[in-house]
């Protein structure tokens, strides 16, 4: 359908409202503002039509509103859409009219665009139909109609190989060709930028981000992944799992929409399924460093489209009414987790299966098998509709965590890594600066190995494997450089980001790179004087490259090799290689900041 035919027809809806409303035959209807996916069910909107919809909507009533937040890679806005009975639409004036928040984010990858035509659909009811109108009364819900618009706008009817539907399918790479799934904390995009300060400013109590499933052949429509439990402070922990879970399950059962947990198989679904390990860089691994509530739905690509949206639909109004429901006891609980994190000593920075405590699910699925390829004459899977089943599987949904440190009463940034402050800033960790040059006992790191692969991965090549030495000196910092205080509600992100053995963090993601290569170096004729004058003056060092030799043949027969074991235990040799440049301040001390003034 073309933008201009969609225009056109809304406005005869919105002329046809109008007329129903002066006429007082009644409040409105869900058939006001027909989307195109109800044109043509197996159609999904453009992103021109989606903004349109929005704006027709927000031209009739009050309580939804549509602006532009920030920038994306596409050079169109990101646009928010708000509903809200309130008069104001800030956060705090929200907060302190007892009510919560829900965030639903749509079209990060837009070939799974289900979400983004149930969103529509959804909107409009809630401002249409009296029932729906009242999760208003305690919620204010927000919408990103359409998150990579970049994505959006590519559109083509083969961007999906595996899925059925719709016509045409915008593509999983945004304007730069990123997967914005994997961008939340390195905030490569401008979306993820703009997505970034979004989130912090709304601040939600609970979050959803739409998608449609990969992997196995099954009968459920729709699967749900969670925020990885394990991670969450642990009274909003057991709330998830105990009582907000077990009903999104039965309510959607009840609608028609038995759902399963993701089917992240090992092989197939007999083999047993695994909850999804979502580091931060995901979009619910990213809303849990908030402890909120995160979600991400995944319709089945083999399901028909139409299916897939009401699905959705279906799953979106349900998550609305439990938090609708449950408000009062998920705001209280948010307060005891960020209470909790506040005072938390030590954190985890990355986390391992917890293959002990594997559990059994009843899964209804197809039974696999393997057949003669037609294309290869291979082997080839398949699943067989005609042999459904109903049997335990193995399901491991238990975490636990493989790395943790303790954490440090604040950390000191060296001004000169300004997309480090940047990201920090932009996800509400607030910020204190040196008002003068001041030496601080500090902890450092050095980075003693890592690991790095061959090929890059979303235009980084990830460090891991990082083993680190840690020392504690005087260290001069200078004015202007940043002070992070570790008693913020931001905690979680301010650790895993800092602190480079994480799996997220902006070591990991290069952000500090420079310090891995050495700047001087020495010329072995020149150095070798200086070589033999510095192991004469130090009997130990000497002793030290003689044990080396008898171990290491290698080392043995190499001058240059042996030049710069000296060298690099010698004051010649830069302090600054290798030498992580944030340090931790472990011990309580007098800090000038700019905030002394305030």
């Amino acid at each position: 359908m073309r933008l201009e035919q969609y225009k056109i027809k809304i406005g005869i809806i919105i002329l046809l409202f109008f007329s129903v409303k002066a006429t007082g035959q009644g409040g409105g209807s869900s058939m006001s503002f027909v989307t195109p996916f109800e044109f043509d069910n197996n159609y999904s909107a453009s992103y021109e039509e989606v903004i349109a919809h929005y704006e027709a909507l927000a031209n009739t009533d009050k309580s939804i509103q549509i602006m532009p937040f920030g920038e994306t890679d596409s050079g169109y806005p990101l646009h928010c859409v708000v509903l809200s009975d309130a008069e104001g639409i800030r956060p705090e004036v929200i907060r302190q009219a007892g009510k919560g928040i829900v965030m639903i984010m749509n079209g990060i990858h837009p070939g799974e665009s289900c979400g983004v035509d149930a969103s529509m659909m959804l909107a409009r009811d809630i401002i249409l139909e009296s029932d729906k109108q009242q999760l208003l009364d305690r919620l204010v819900i927000v919408i990103i109609p359409v998150y990579n618009v970049g994505g959006s706008l590519n559109r083509r009817p083969h961007s999906r190989a595996n899925q059925v539907g719709p016509m045409e399918q915008g593509f999983r790479g945004n304007a730069l060709n990123l997967d914005l799934n994997r961008d939340f904390i390195k905030a490569d995009s401008r979306n993820a930028q703009t997505f970034n300060r979004l989130f912090a400013y709304w601040n939600p109590d609970v979050f959803v981000d739409t998608h449609t499933s990969n992997g196995a052949d099954y009968p459920y429509t729709m699967t749900l992944l969670e925020t990885q439990h394990n991670k969450l402070a642990e009274p909003l922990s057991n709330y998830l799992r105990k009582r907000m879970s077990p009903r999104l399950y039965s309510d959607m059962e009840r609608a028609g929409w038995e759902m399963c947990p993701y089917v992240n198989v090992r092989n197939t679904p007999d083999d047993g399924i695994m909850g999804f390990m979502d580091l931060p860089r995901y979009s619910t691994g990213y809303a849990s460093l908030f402890n909120c509530l995160g979600f991400m739905t995944e319709a089945h690509m083999l399901k028909s489209f139409e299916d897939r949206v009401r699905s959705t639909y279906s799953f979106l109004g349900i998550l609305l009414k439990v938090t609708f429901d449950d408000l009062d006891e998920i705001r209280v609980l948010r307060s005891e987790a960020n209470k909790i994190m506040l005072s938390a000593t030590t954190f985890a920075l990355n986390w391992e299966p917890a293959y002990e405590q594997e559990e059994t699910i009843t899964f209804k699925g197809y039974t696999a098998g393997y057949k003669a390829s037609e294309v290869s004459g291979l082997d080839r899977l398949y699943y067989d509709r005609d042999k459904p089943y109903i049997k335990d599987i193995p399901y491991l949904n238990t975490f636990k965590p493989s790395i943790e440190v303790e954490k440090p009463i604040a950390y000191l940034i060296p001004q000169a890594y300004k997309e480090v402050i940047e990201r920090l800033s932009w996800n509400g960790v607030e910020l204190a600066r040196l008002s003068e040059d001041q030496k601080i006992f500090v902890e450092m790191y050095k980075i003693l190995d890592f690991e790095t692969p061959r090929n890059p991965y979303e235009g980084h090549y990830l460090h891991s494997e990082v083993k680190l030495e840690t020392f504690q000196e005087e260290v001069l910092f200078r004015k202007g450089d940043y002070v992070v205080y570790a008693n913020q509600f931001s905690n979680q992100y301010i650790i895993h980001t800092l602190e480079p053995q994480g799996a997220d963090s902006y070591f990991t993601w290069n952000f500090f790179d420079g310090i891995l290569g050495q700047k001087e170096y020495f010329s072995s004729y020149v150095f070798e004087e200086t070589a033999a004058s510095y192991l004469a003056a130090n009997p130990s060092l000497r002793q030290s490259l003689e044990e080396r030799r008898l171990k290491d043949e290698e080392f043995a027969a190499s001058g240059r090799a042996q030049l710069d074991y000296i060298y690099k235990r010698s004051p010649y040799y830069e302090p600054t290689h290798r030498l992580y440049p944030v340090g931790r301040i472990k011990q309580q001390q007098q800090i000038k900041t700019d905030q002394d003034k305030r």
